[in-house]
């Protein structure tokens, strides 16, 4: 799929802020762009990459704030309501992977079963490519595997899936150590990925979250715990 250029208050509509600020961006040379600081421009591909890497590597104040000026910016009538993309039957509790590449073909192979995918390899192919960018894997036994491109072609419906592995598997994580949690975070556009990918780091923050889906094997229970947490964030944000 050809990827757009974007000018400043384009990339401000995609990246859910105000222009001034994609601007203070430029100025400090932090954000990927082409052409005269006065009027530069954005590959929508590098922008994204450049978005979901930083959202990664956000705090949880810094997280909350994301959460609360793109919800600010969404001009919806319905709220973004990120445990909506997740449902117990997407909910693994003994992913048979021992690697990496395992990893990321067993949860492709989860999403498939279910009947989610249009065709299983664009999505491999796109979370690999990904993977290459830089890893998903996030410090405290957390990964969010997503796809280097977000479009409606690789599945029928936006999803979140969530597996942990019979072991902890090395994952890339900037602590050096496993990886025992994945979510699988697919959307059908930009704008709706960097949304639920914030929004769940901002979650995942919630230490009651993680230990609930470490020790239950119920799905059900899995769900609620995350979207009660959901709502619990969102509250305090």
């Amino acid at each position: 799929m050809e990827r757009r250029q974007l000018n400043l208050e384009q990339a401000a509509a995609y990246l859910n802020v105000e222009p001034i600020e994609v601007s203070r961006l430029v100025r400090r040379g932090e954000i990927p762009f082409s052409g005269d600081a006065a009027r530069p421009l954005f590959l929508e591909d590098a922008l994204d990459a450049w978005a979901s890497r930083r959202i990664l590597g956000m705090n949880g104040r810094r997280l909350g704030a994301y959460d609360r000026d793109a919800s600010a910016a969404y001009r919806g009538d319905t709220p973004f309501v990120l445990s909506s993309l997740l449902t117990p039957e997407r909910v693994f509790t003994s992913l048979d992977a021992r690697t990496k590449a395992s990893v990321l073909s067993g949860l492709v192979a989860c999403a498939d079963g279910l009947g989610l995918l249009y065709d299983p390899r664009d999505l491999l192919e796109s979370l690999r490519a990904r993977e290459e960018l830089c890893s998903t894997g996030l410090p405290g036994g957390i990964a969010v595997p997503h796809p280097r491109n977000h479009d409606p072609y690789l599945a029928s419906e936006s999803f979140l899936l969530v597996a942990r592995p019979s072991a902890p598997v090395h994952f890339g994580a900037p602590d050096g150590k496993p990886t025992d949690l994945f979510f699988l975070l697919v959307c059908h556009e930009d704008r709706q990925h960097l949304r639920a990918l914030a929004r769940l780091c901002m979650v995942l923050g919630d230490p009651a979250l993680t230990t609930t889906l470490r020790a239950s094997d119920d799905p059900s229970e899995i769900c609620a715990a995350l979207a009660a947490a959901e709502a619990a964030a969102r509250h305090n944000a």
